[in-house]
Order: structure tokens, then sequence, then C-alpha cells
């Protein structure tokens, strides 16, 4: 069996049938890289869907919480009491730009989700700090989306499930690594 003692190797998924397509159309190519990096983005792209889903009934207005939004309450609530952040610290829990962050916090803070303050020991530092309704909003997503996750992730056993997080992560800091690499700051 394979790194994953997947049961069902005989069945085709769409990234099966792309690189049938790619090998008939340039059959001297290494397909390789395609096999685990296309299964990597769908599967990211189906994450992204499951996410929308598990939290459309959360948040502010008709639409749920957005992604966006649980990315910064999440790294707000992860931070720990008293669940502040200054935004530079928020823009590299969530790898968006100054100006994005900046437009965000705005967006929440007028949602009620965070609230500005004066940076404790630098008054020219801004610090955002989750509100209450705010914590109470990324627990109540975290459980929705934990239980979405699990349900995702049931045709793994646990073993397979502990054997692919590490393979991802062994992915992932080779990845991290480039970009830090790349990234003069």
């Amino acid at each position: 069996m394979g790194i994953l003692d997947v049961k069902m190797v005989s069945v085709e998924d769409s990234v099966d049938r792309l690189m049938a397509a790619w090998h008939r159309e340039l059959p001297d190519l290494d397909l390789g890289p395609l096999a685990v990096l296309s299964r990597i983005a769908r599967i990211a792209r189906h994450l992204e869907l499951a996410r929308r889903e598990a939290f459309a009934a959360l948040g502010e207005g008709s639409g749920g919480l957005a992604l966006w939004q649980f990315d910064v309450l999440a790294a707000l609530r992860r931070a720990g009491p008293p669940y502040e952040l200054t935004p530079g610290e928020l823009v590299a829990e969530t790898l968006v730009s100054s100006g994005t962050m900046t437009h965000r916090i705005d967006q929440m803070e007028a949602a009620g989700l965070v609230a500005r303050g004066d940076h404790p020991r630098d008054g020219r530092l801004v610090r955002v700090r989750l509100t209450d309704h705010g914590r109470r909003t990324v627990d109540a997503a975290l459980v929705g989306l934990l239980r979405c996750e699990r349900s995702l992730l049931s045709g793994l056993s646990p073993q397979q499930c502990s054997r692919l997080a590490a393979l991802l992560k062994s992915l992932l800091v080779s990845f991290e690594g480039r970009s830090s690499a790349r990234d003069p700051s």
C-alpha cells in the first residue's frame, strides 16, 4: 500500500483525469508534481467552500461570517487574554497587506467584533482587541468549523490523518522556508 494505506486506490479522481489528459497531449512530461499539488489545490477549494458553509449562519448581516473575518478573529483569540494584537501582528498572522488589514479592521470594528485602542507602551501604535461579541462569534465559528472538518476527514482513519498531517507539515515547512528566504524583512 501507499504512504497513507488508502484502501480504495483504484478509484479515479478529477486529478487522475487531468493527468491522463496531459499525458495524452504531452507524454514525455513528468507529471508527478501535478499528482500532489493539484490534489492539494482542489482539496483547498473544497475546504474553502465547506468553511463558507460552516460560517454562513454566523456573523453580521445575511452573509454570515466571512473567511477573512474568521482569520482575524481567530488570530486575536489565539493571542490569549487580553486578546489583542497590533495591525502589523495581524498582517503577519493572516498574510495580507497592511492596507487590506486596515480595511478589514474598519469593517470588523463597525460590526462590533473588534475595537481599537492605544498601545500601552508606544503611543504611535494601535492595538486591536477582540470584543466580547467577537469572542463569542469566533468560539461558535470554531466549534462549527471543527464539526465540519471532522466530517470532511471521516474517510481517513486517525492514523492516516496523523501521517497525512506530518507529510503536509513537511511540505509546508519547505514552502515557508522558501518564502522567508525571499522576504527581506
